[in-house]
């Protein structure tokens, strides 16, 4: 049976959005919004797709996990060593998106991801599962392998090795985006969705604008 996807659609009611009712500061409007899906029991309210550019130019993304918001940054971790880490070196310009479709909601944040500081990764790390903590040893992330064996074995190793404590691997931390665009989009009847859009000024206050959908 062949599926006719045009005939997919919903019809969104649930709240509006103005730039009057937004506040004033970017990332604190951000924080609202994601405390609000939190209440609501969003599935995976801190999941975000991050979008990047690698050296040769293609873009790619995957969904990662927000970590933190901190300093008017947002936080994830991952393996530096990953398609993901090289790509980030090489341009650290990304994209980042939610979506609640619980609220009707999305957030599209762009901005400059940087390296954090050594010991607020060791922090971070240091709060992970154990388990989580040695698969951060065992898996040389993107790196082909022949089996899933491969990962298990060297789990076990690094298990052996590190039994009770497991150091943060040198080639995995985080990442601390600092955004200078964020837009905030509400689903609306007919397609009028709200749109308000953030941009960064020079002096480091934000301009807000309404878009059309």
């Amino acid at each position: 049976m062949s599926l006719n996807l045009a005939d997919i659609r919903l019809e969104y009611s649930k709240k509006e959005l103005s730039p009057e009712e937004c506040l004033p500061d970017a990332v604190s409007q951000f924080e609202i919004w994601l405390n609000e899906a939190i209440a609501a029991q969003v599935h995976e309210p801190t999941a975000m797709n991050l979008a990047s550019v690698g050296e040769d130019g293609r873009p790619a993304s995957r969904i990662v996990l927000l970590k933190g918001v901190e300093a008017g940054q947002l936080l994830f971790y991952t393996n530096y060593q990953s398609r993901k880490g090289q790509a980030l070196e090489a341009n650290p310009f990304v994209a980042l998106t939610f979506f609640w479709p619980e609220l009707e909601r999305q957030v599209r944040v762009e901005g400059k991801a940087v390296r954090v500081a050594p010991d607020v990764s060791d922090a971070y790390f240091a709060s992970r599962p154990y388990t989580s903590r040695l698969g951060a040893w065992a898996s040389e992330q993107s790196s082909e392998i022949s089996s899933k064996a491969v990962l298990v074995t060297r789990a076990a190793m690094f298990g052996a090795r590190h039994p009770i404590n497991v150091p943060r691997p040198p080639h995995w931390g985080g990442f601390a985006v600092a955004p200078d665009r964020i837009e905030f989009w509400q689903g609306r009847p007919s397609r009028l969705h709200d749109r308000v859009l953030y941009l960064l000024q020079p002096d480091g206050s934000w301009r807000k604008s309404r878009l059309a959908p």
